[in-house]
């Protein structure tokens, strides 16, 4: 039996860069945060990859800071350096699902807001 699933959740280290192709596809990658269990501890951090809507809701709504679940698999890019010819890899997380999970003031907080005004109570 084999299985390959990752859930993580974290903050975005940066905002998503986006790629979008003529074939209509759409790629969005960016870090992501987890800290352990111990605040002494530096967080670890994943490398990951979004493609189709959730990749377009990645765009739109997750910004540096942004808290998200992720759940996906693992895979090791691999590639040739331009430079010297070495074979390089990465560890990169391929996100299935995304999960926009701050509240409110967390998305203000990197800059998201989904009210044209912030200071408006809406009941």
């Amino acid at each position: 039996m084999s299985v390959n699933s990752v859930t993580l959740v974290g903050r975005a280290g940066r905002d998503p860069d986006v790629r979008y192709f003529e074939s209509g596809s759409v790629v969005a990658n960016l870090t992501l945060a987890v800290n352990r269990r111990s605040r002494d501890e530096e967080p670890d951090w994943f490398n990951l990859e979004i493609w189709g809507k959730q990749a377009q809701v990645a765009a739109d709504y997750v910004k540096k800071g942004s808290l998200i679940g992720v759940v996906g698999s693992f895979k090791l890019d691999r590639w040739n350096d331009k430079n010297n010819g070495e074979e390089r890899s990465k560890p990169v997380v391929r996100v299935e699902r995304l999960e926009l999970m701050g509240s409110k003031r967390d998305q203000e907080g990197s800059g998201y807001s989904n009210s044209p005004n912030q200071d408006e109570v809406p009941f």
